[in-house]
């Protein structure tokens, strides 16, 4: 079973509707006990980072996650990936989950729209991951953001995009996996994402 984080601000129906089109088993929760029983936790989000924290603290999300994860494959999608560091820049004096040491940092340039919303590219710059199997080099995919992921190890980095810059798209570490764009809104190519890791 695939614990569904609902912490009050996820793209809960789009990621529902894919892991019903791949038919299978997963409970949208908001608590700890589901994500404990879980054989893997999936997080989307959306919203500001202060906020999201606050909610994963309130209903006892925060310690949980700070448990599970590791324990048993994680897909973080958004801010579901950018709660894995340490802070961000939208909210200074928040500490996030801390999985991966780095912080998230605001797109700056004032040529960009921010956010960035709309189709992307990603180069794979992990070859051997499992979460992109199957999936070509440079293939498109939704994205809804105004922050990015600033990775210290340099080893987690699992794809890049550029947007004015450079930006590290998604991560992956063991059996943690975060990605920037939203594979729940990206068509087929997003699915492919979600079933390769269905069968991690």
């Amino acid at each position: 079973m695939i614990a569904v984080i609902d912490y009050g601000a996820g793209n809960l129906k789009s990621i529902t509707n894919a892991l019903d089109f791949l038919r299978v088993e997963y409970k949208v929760t908001d608590k700890p006990e589901y994500i404990k029983k879980a054989d893997k936790i999936i997080f989307p989000g959306v919203g500001a980072f202060g906020d999201c924290i606050k909610a994963l603290v309130k209903k006892g999300l925060f310690k949980s996650l700070k448990r599970e994860i590791g324990k048993k494959p994680y897909l973080g999608i958004c801010m579901g990936l950018e709660v894995l560091f340490e802070k961000s820049e939208e909210s200074p004096g928040v500490k996030g989950l801390s999985i991966f040491k780095g912080k998230c940092r605001k797109f700056k340039s004032k040529n960009l729209k921010i956010p960035q919303i709309g189709w992307n590219s990603v180069e794979i710059v992990n070859k051997k991951s499992s979460l992109f199997k199957k999936v070509d080099d440079g293939s498109y995919f939704y994205f809804v953001h105004s922050y990015y992921v600033d990775a210290v190890d340099k080893k987690v980095i699992l794809t890049k995009t550029n947007y004015g810059i450079d930006f590290v798209s998604s991560v992956e570490r063991g059996n943690i996996f975060g990605v920037q764009f939203h594979p729940e809104r990206s068509g087929e190519i997003g699915i492919r994402i979600l079933e390769n890791f269905v069968k991690c």
